[in-house]
């Protein structure tokens, strides 16, 4: 059945850098990079990440402000937080564990990674079911159910018998090329798909499948004006690392208070007690979930900083190396707009 697909795929797609010499370690960064991220994306950072760290002790060497570092330009970064815990436990056992659940067990670890492991990095018999198979098996085998839980149970049921016959490796990658090729959310090229001849919804609404959650309301968004303050000395930047349960965790950010919030409840930056102060030196806007910002900034000396803030406790100094470090968006905007591109 699935013979024609994995023709195609391997024809296309052997290519992509984390399927030659595959091995689990090289799965486990592949995979955890290409969640929420383009293989695109992933292409251009990948093979310079794997010859940095080649095993798995290399990596869990890495502290956590330098696995953030190499994770630059990947985004996500709980993902790389993740993968440090995973390597550092992985190290400690001497190997990777061997079956599903002992798998799981490893911190950063859940379900998809942990069939994409033995799918794809052992090649045994297991399916990676992420929103792509998720999506593709249903159509293929035209079955109607909400997506989720119940339909991966389902889709197990179904489609496992005909997967046997092939290796799990190439009929899962060949799966997920199909989703990302062809069979796409909002489109479906049911013409040229090497399934069609084996696909259900090829001969109705392949859109329909699998049904869709149940509808979200309009999500509201809110003003946020954030104030923040570039403080240098030294060819040193004043900052602070996010804490993990803050936005942009991991990541290192200049000083930031909040001005003014539509969000009365919203807690991911102290207020500004001193709110009478002189007006910016520039503004920039951004986003973050649903936050529509502005954002002031001030370019200030140490005590003028305190005088403004109360405190520069909390706070310490950042080498300004723009290409090594790891500063967020927002912030290296900020950095541009005062420095240039010096």
């Amino acid at each position: 059945m699935y013979k024609k697909l994995i023709q195609w795929s391997l024809k296309e797609f052997s290519h992509l850098p984390w399927r030659k010499k595959r091995s689990l370690y090289t799965t486990l960064v592949s995979e955890i990079m290409l969640q929420q991220t383009t293989v695109s994306t992933v292409l251009k950072h990948y093979p310079d990440f794997i010859k940095k760290y080649p095993t798995v002790k290399s990596l869990a060497k890495l502290s956590e402000e330098e696995i953030c570092v190499a994770w630059k330009g990947l985004g996500y970064y709980r993902r790389a937080r993740n993968l440090r815990k995973a390597v550092i436990e992985i190290d400690k056992k001497g190997k990777f564990p061997k079956t599903l659940e002992e798998l799981k067990e490893i911190p950063g670890i859940g379900d998809y990674t942990a069939s994409a492991l033995l799918a794809m990095g052992k090649d045994e018999e297991a399916m990676a079911i992420d929103a792509n198979l998720e999506r593709v098996l249903a159509r293929i085998y035209g079955i109607k159910e909400k997506k989720g839980p119940k339909l991966h149970k389902k889709i197990r049921e179904v489609v496992g018998k005909d997967l046997s016959s092939f290796s799990a490796r190439e009929v899962n990658e060949a799966l997920m090329d199909l989703g990302r090729v062809y069979c796409q959310a909002r489109k479906a090229d049911c013409l040229i798909c090497p399934m069609k001849s084996k696909c259900v919804a090829t001969k109705k609404n392949p859109l329909e499948y699998p049904e869709p959650l149940k509808a979200k309301g309009a999500t509201k968004y809110y003003e946020l004006h954030l104030a923040r303050f570039v403080v240098i000395h030294q060819n040193k930047v004043l900052g602070v690392i996010r804490d993990e349960d803050k936005w942009l965790s991991g990541q290192v950010e200049i000083p930031t208070f909040i001005l003014n919030s539509e969000d009365k409840d919203l807690d991911q930056y102290p207020r500004l007690r001193k709110t009478k102060i002189a007006t910016a030196d520039g503004v920039i806007k951004s986003s973050i979930t649903k936050y529509r910002i502005t954002n002031s900034f001030w370019v200030v000396t140490k005590a003028e900083f305190e005088a403004i803030s109360g405190t520069s406790k909390g706070y310490k100094y950042f080498m300004l190396d723009r290409q090594k470090g790891n500063f967020s968006t927002t912030t290296l905007k900020i950095l541009k707009k005062v420095l240039g591109d010096n």
